[in-house]
């Protein structure tokens, strides 16, 4: 075997002549693929893989063989043999094609050549230094005899059969974890079913338990609403004749009464007048909480409701030295709401301020803001055709203001909080609870703020939909006068 010039990508070139050259090129292929990084079984078969070549050609004209590492996407090592055309019939690549990655034979020119690639492992670096160290190991091979290559191969063999039983022994592990891993993984999916099924179990039951609770709230409910309907309905009459008589008794026309009587009278007038705003509250209440309280929409001019609702505060007696404070007539627009369930609500959160302060003042302020700028999670409960803003009625007072661990017990019906004003103005405790409830029912929120000593804030904001102006009727052409 004769060494001949490299090219450019070529590590070596050999000559085979003889059946010794094809044992040396068995040794020479399982070198290179070890210096190159490859495993035990690729050095095999690359080594088998070129013996073949070797031997199905050996007797052409001109044969060689080259191991090269070509450059390209993909990194192989190439061995190139070449021969002299139409000297041997076609090459049998089968049982080399078994064995390498790619092998193909390309013919045409005056020499043919069979390319037989396999790919390098990820490890190696194609670097000078590691192509000087393959090429050394191309050339440290002695001339083989048969006997050697035969001894060679034995030792090959057997070093597989190690390598394959080792491979099997830690294949037959792995089994056996695996099927432990396995029996582990049924026992937990036992486990986890039985606990899963009584997690079920319990969650049916206190579904069951919930849900007969929930009926039984629900029946409550439907109780307490039919008990305050009927009691307000049984109420309303002997209430109106109580005030209906006292005013009687009271107007100019009648029998005259001593100033004692008439003080009388007017306590029972205004006790009667009491109890039957409070029967009215309660069959309201139960008409919303029933879902039988009708919404009336209609245009309402926001001047005539402060004013009508101011002069009323005024007129049933400001404690001294509080004044109402309401918001300028030009500031307040024609909107599009209920007017009777707006009135009630304002009217029971200014009562409720001026009720509960002693000095200072009682104010009535509004707004109207975008929709989109009111940062508000219940936003979702407005009324999609409102124009897109809110209106925002804001009453605050300079009272005695409630203590916050009470703030979350205000909204409660009958609750009341205890103090000395509470003590000095007794009620029902119905008033910010009923107004809550209005609020609600016309797709708005109520907000309440409190500190003691200070004073009270309770923001009320509404859809607002923009309505016309009434027109005031032009006065009638004066009569002509007769000719």
């Amino acid at each position: 075997m004769t060494v001949s010039a490299a090219r450019s990508a070529s590590l070596s070139a050999f000559g085979l002549a003889t059946a010794q050259d094809v044992f040396v090129l068995r040794r020479i292929g399982q070198s290179a693929a070890e210096a190159l990084g490859m495993d035990r079984q690729d050095q095999v078969r690359i080594a088998t893989a070129l013996s073949e070549l070797g031997r199905d050609r050996l007797g052409c004209d001109g044969l060689t063989v080259a191991f090269t590492l070509p450059t390209g996407p993909e990194p192989v090592l190439a061995v190139v043999f070449e021969w002299d055309s139409g000297t041997k019939a076609g090459p049998d690549l089968e049982p080399a094609s078994r064995l390498l990655n790619r092998v193909r034979h390309e013919s045409g020119g005056a020499r043919e050549r069979i390319v037989a690639e396999h790919p390098l492992p990820a490890g190696w670096t194609d670097t000078p230094a590691a192509r000087l160290e393959v090429r050394e190991a191309l050339r440290r091979h002695a001339p083989m005899t048969l006997a050697d290559d035969l001894r060679a191969q034995t030792r090959d063999l057997i070093a597989t059969l190690e390598e394959t039983r080792a491979q099997r022994e830690e294949l037959r592990r792995l089994n056996d974890e695996l099927e432990e891993t396995n029996r582990g993984v049924l026992a937990l999916y036992t486990e986890l079913s039985q606990e899963l099924e009584e997690t079920n179990s319990g969650v049916v039951a206190l579904h069951a338990e919930l849900e007969e609770k929930s009926n039984r709230l629900r029946e409550t409910s439907e109780a307490k609403t039919r008990f305050w309907t009927n009691i307000s309905h049984e109420l309303r009459t002997p209430v109106n004749a109580v005030v209906a008589l006292s005013r009687l008794l009271l107007a100019a026309g009648s029998a005259p009464l001593t100033e004692e009587q008439r003080r009388q009278v007017s306590l029972i007038d205004a006790s009667g007048q009491t109890l039957f705003a409070l029967v009215n509250d309660l069959l309201d209440m139960a008409k919303a909480e029933a879902g039988q309280l009708e919404i009336t929409v209609a245009p309402v001019d926001l001047r005539a409701l402060v004013g009508q609702l101011g002069a009323v505060m005024r007129s049933t007696g400001m404690p001294d030295g509080v004044v109402l404070v309401t918001p300028g007539p030009s500031t307040l627009p024609v909107t599009v709401t209920d007017e009777a369930l707006l009135t009630r609500i304002l009217r029971n959160l200014l009562s409720n301020a001026l009720k509960f302060t002693e000095k200072g003042e009682v104010r009535l302020e509004f707004a109207v803001a975008p929709l989109a700028s009111a940062v508000d999670p219940e936003a979702s409960a407005v009324d999609p055709e409102a124009s897109g803003q809110w209106m925002t009625f804001t009453v605050t007072d300079t009272g005695v203001g409630i203590p916050e661990s009470e703030l979350t017990r205000v909204f409660e019906e009958f609750y009341q909080v205890r103090g000395p004003l509470q003590r000095a103005h007794r009620g029902t405790g119905l008033g910010l609870p009923y107004a809550r409830a209005l609020t609600d029912l016309l797709g708005g929120t109520l907000r309440l703020s409190s500190t003691p000593g200070v004073g009270t804030r309770v923001e009320v904001r509404l859809p607002h939909r923009p309505g016309p102006r009434p027109v005031t009727p032009p006065a009638p052409p004066a009569p002509e006068a007769d000719a």
